[in-house]
């Protein structure tokens, strides 16, 4: 490929400008980055599924004219319906599931002009933060093979890092786009309840916790994608609070001082790294430097209530989807089935009552009013986004024989993301941080309940006094 040496260097939205500049053709930048795929990925294993023949059909059938007109994309493997091709969940017993049509995501997603070329590796089900299927295989961080990308949008965020791609998307239920963000180094945003749909096969994603947005270089990318796909689709049980005027617009807008907390100590008990803490710390360091006020304050959480009620969520919703395909398939599935911890989080979602449930739900609600109310006196709230550096491959992976050592792990990477996912209230990881071991480390930014617009404008500001853009994985 010669036509485009210097693909890396943009970022989707700078993709899209040189495809109405005619600069580059829609083809070229599609061979530009199936290219890099063929290149890359055998290293790390991001793709697990080539979409190049319906890319090319769907430029060749004409493409709508969006934001990101001609931009190539990666859609992940869980969530995100793609008629006639496979959506496996990275699950063996969904490795034949083929939706009939497109979810609402993609369809918005094809809408902004985008150029869907593959698929993106994930954790079974997205039930771990660390992307080492059995189906497919571990996916490797391009800023050290031997380190976990994250998960569950570990495949995104590898395919990113490693300059496949400029952005793809991903999805986030207890932090599976902030921690593969912070894995990799790159900009993750974790939007408001309800911001995105996830129709029409399913009105919310673990009660509301879950939601689906991307994993960017720019902070502008991310804000324009959300343009494009965020508002109600029909049938919705409920919507996030409106946005007037765009996300876009937010990026570069002033956003006046900021009254912003730090907290460096996990409210699960889990022990934080002192380069996480010392990277948060920093983080408000250089924000008071933009002129904001920091000061160390956090909302008191019922930790171990809450995270009780998350695990009985989750565990009911993974009964249900074996459950479901169990009966599309005529037989129930078996531990052979799926991995070790799926099928004990399967089993659990078996044992536990209705009023397990019904009282899980209950405390998700109490969540949210207590972190509201923290929101209602401070503007956003700084913590590290992982209690430690990436964890090397192995650590996280749902085959393991030793169900404390997972849970200790697991607990140390969703300790600061997972509350946020529980109140619905946005939060975002930026890459502010590198490890002794020059891996990255990213901060985590919560903001209130529809504050997307704030946490936009203090990124670009960070993005701006600290560029990460241009520091690049040699895979």
């Amino acid at each position: 490929m010669t036509t485009l040496p210097d693909f890396d260097r943009f970022d989707g939205m700078g993709l899209a400008e040189l495809v109405r500049r005619r600069d580059v053709t829609v083809g070229e930048l599609l061979e530009a980055a199936i290219e890099r795929i063929e290149a890359r990925n055998p290293a790390i294993n991001a793709v697990v599924l080539r979409l190049y023949d319906q890319a090319k059909a769907a430029i060749a059938a004409g493409l709508p004219q969006g934001p990101f007109t001609g931009v190539p994309y990666l859609l992940k493997d869980l969530g995100a319906s793609y008629a006639g091709t496979p959506t496996t969940g990275a699950s063996r017993f969904f490795r034949d599931f083929v939706p009939d049509h497109d979810s609402e995501m993609v369809v918005r997603l094809k809408r902004a002009g985008l150029v869907i070329c593959g698929k993106t590796n994930t954790s079974e089900f997205g039930l771990s933060t660390s992307t080492e299927p059995v189906l497919f295989g571990p996916t490797r961080n391009p800023w050290n093979l031997a380190h976990s990308a994250g998960g569950s949008s570990g495949g995104a965020a590898a395919a990113v890092a490693g300059g496949m791609l400029p952005m793809a998307h991903a999805s986030d239920g207890g932090g599976s786009i902030r921690i593969p963000a912070s894995c990799c180094g790159l900009f993750g945003m974790k939007p408001t309840r309800a911001r995105t749909p996830a129709g029409p096969d399913a009105g919310e994603g673990w009660n509301g916790a879950s939601i689906s947005h991307a994993v960017t270089r720019s902070v502008r990318d991310s804000a324009a994608l959300l343009d494009a796909t965020s508002g109600p689709d029909i049938g919705d049980p409920y919507c996030a609070p409106p946005l007037k005027g765009s996300f876009l617009a937010e990026v570069g807008a002033d956003p006046g001082r900021l009254k912003i907390a730090l907290a460096t100590k996990a409210w699960n008990g889990s022990v934080v790294d002192p380069e996480c803490a010392n990277a948060a710390i920093a983080a408000a360091k250089l924000c008071e430097s933009l002129g904001h006020d920091v000061e160390e304050a956090s909302p008191v959480l019922d930790e171990e209530a809450r995270g009780k009620a998350t695990y009985v969520i989750a565990a009911a919703h993974t009964r249900v989807a074996l459950e479901l395909r169990g009966k599309a398939l005529g037989r129930e599935a078996t531990a052979d089935d799926v991995e070790t911890h799926t099928w004990r989080t399967a089993e659990h979602g078996r044992e536990v009552t209705a009023a397990d449930y019904a009282h899980a739900i209950r405390v998700m609600h109490q969540v949210g009013r207590i972190i509201g109310r923290f929101f209602t006196r401070y503007d956003v709230l700084l913590t590290p986004t992982m209690c430690r550096p990436p964890y090397p491959l192995g650590v996280l992976a749902m085959t393991g024989t030793d169900p404390k050592a997972y849970l200790e792990a697991i607990l140390g990477t969703i300790a600061f993301t997972s509350p946020f996912n529980t109140a619905g209230t946005p939060a975002m990881s930026v890459p502010l941080a590198w490890s002794k071991e020059s891996l990255p480390i990213g901060v985590q930014f919560a903001a209130g309940f529809g504050a997307e617009a704030t946490l936009f404008r203090l990124a670009a500001q960070l993005e701006k006094a600290q560029p990460w853009a241009e520091k690049r994985a040699r895979v």
